[in-house]
């Protein structure tokens, strides 16, 4: 089965760059640090790289054989391979992207609102940067959420190879350089210290049932599985490509940018907290990501003031930008694979149409903020590990991971033969379907008790 008419990506790295992207977000350099820090430091850190590994690279491996095979959207491929009835498991993967791309626009148009929030406070404009700071200034978050889905068009519309893998292969570097960049500046300031010997040394003593499913959850997140990113993308894979070698690479990868992240925000934090600004609420806990990310750090930033003051800013919101962008184009590429292969719409319509229709959601969210903790709540918290729960069944239970295993052959012929071989199906048979099952009940509860008022 050939992928040119759907288009394929250029090379290995074009594709763990793109996957990789996918992988990176927000979630990353946002959310993660902020985990690490309220539960035990580095004792997070290494529970979030064993769900990486445990529950989130087999998981991967699933979901690119699963798009390889049938070269097809999420939704053609589980018809493709089980029929009409297991639709429902690509359609629930469309939906949860949809939702999840709806707000998630939001707040990268608040992290590019921040790029120029920067640049209005070292031109003095206080005017502008109360306007630009304000999260709750509905106008703005749309003009910017937007201008941010329409960036994020123009990269979908140029295709597999010329407009996603081109583009990633210049954020992703981008993305790497500045963070370093940042480090390098960061790592050596007053106070960095301890926010450096929290990251690096483990308590121990704070890992427990609630830290590990924290970890498990984070996991999933940051490597963007159960809404059909990967089947996508995986669908656009060669067949020479070894798929078990590349889904390490994109887990590698993301593990890697997660840990620079910490590295950059976690000294930045207690830097900020030794210029005197409050990094914990009235109970002593650390405020949340929103709190850390657009008023802790933009506070630090204008403290230092000055060229350094300024560039480190910019370059900060440009980096969370880039890292937005990166997962809002998979996003974006999930439903228009759909319109493309499942209703013969062409690339650019299909992106234009879309972008318009998730736009719309976004311009209505952009009025009323509270509708992003209520969406991510509902479908980043119990949507992708349904969805990915879903995945593991349908694999192990009614395509069957020998069938997989044979689609591996291929960029990997020893494949059955090897440890992968005799490891992986234990791990979609039993190992992961338990574990996000546990993720996905302590996930829901929460959000159901809010449900019920309890």
């Amino acid at each position: 089965m050939q992928t040119s008419s759907r288009g394929t990506w250029n090379s290995k790295l074009g594709f763990v760059l793109a996957a990789a992207g996918s992988a990176v977000g927000l979630g990353n350099i946002w959310a993660f640090p902020n985990q690490v820090a309220s539960n035990g430091g580095a004792a997070f850190l290494l529970v979030y790289l064993l769900c990486c590994f445990v529950v989130g690279y087999p998981l991967m491996v699933a979901e690119l054989s699963i798009g390889r095979k049938t070269c097809k959207n999420p939704v053609g491929a589980f018809r493709a391979l089980g029929g009409g009835a297991f639709t429902i498991i690509g359609f629930w993967g469309l939906t949860c992207g949809v939702m999840i791309l709806s707000f998630y626009n939001v707040v990268a148009g608040w992290t590019l609102g921040f790029v120029f929030e920067e640049i209005a406070h070292f031109a003095g404009s206080e005017g502008a940067v109360a306007l630009l700071s304000d999260l709750g200034n509905g106008p703005k978050n749309a003009l910017f959420s937007i201008v941010f889905m329409a960036a994020t068009v123009g990269i979908v519309v140029g295709g597999v190879s010329g407009g996603i893998e081109r583009a990633t292969k210049t954020m992703m570097p981008m993305l790497v350089g500045i963070m370093l960049l940042m480090i390098g500046y960061v790592v050596f300031q007053p106070g960095a210290g301890e926010g450096l010997s929290i990251y690096l040394y483990p308590d121990f003593a704070k890992i427990d049932a609630n830290l590990v499913f924290s970890a498990m959850g984070q996991a999933f997140f940051s490597l963007s599985l159960g809404m059909g990113a990967l089947i996508t993308y995986g669908s656009y894979l060669d067949r020479s490509q070894n798929i078990p070698q590349a889904a390490a690479f994109v887990t590698l990868s993301d593990i890697a940018i997660a840990f620079l992240a910490g590295f950059l925000i976690m000294p930045a934090m207690f830097v900020a907290q030794n210029q005197g600004i409050a990094i914990m609420d009235g109970s002593g806990n650390l405020l949340s990501s929103t709190g850390l990310v657009f008023n802790v750090l933009p506070t630090l930033f204008h403290t230092l003031g000055g060229l350094v003051g300024f560039l480190l800013g910019l370059l900060f919101f440009v980096l969370l930008s880039i890292a937005a962008l990166t997962s809002t184009i998979s996003l974006l590429e999930v439903p228009a694979s759909y319109l493309i292969d499942e209703h013969g719409m062409g690339r650019k319509k299909a992106a234009v149409t879309l972008g318009a229709a998730v736009g719309l959601l976004s311009v209505a969210i952009s009025f009323d903020t509270n509708w992003v903790g209520r969406l991510a709540s509902i479908f980043n918290n119990i949507g992708l590990p349904l969805g990915g729960l879903m995945i593991c069944l349908f694999l192990g239970y009614y395509w069957k991971t020998h069938n997989a295993l044979e689609e591996m052959e291929d960029g990997y012929p020893e494949v059955k033969g090897g440890p992968f071989g005799r490891i992986w199906p234990v791990f979609m048979k039993v190992v992961c379907p338990i574990l996000i099952g546990i993720v996905l009940v302590t996930s829901a509860w929460p959000v159901i008790s809010s449900m019920l008022g309890n």
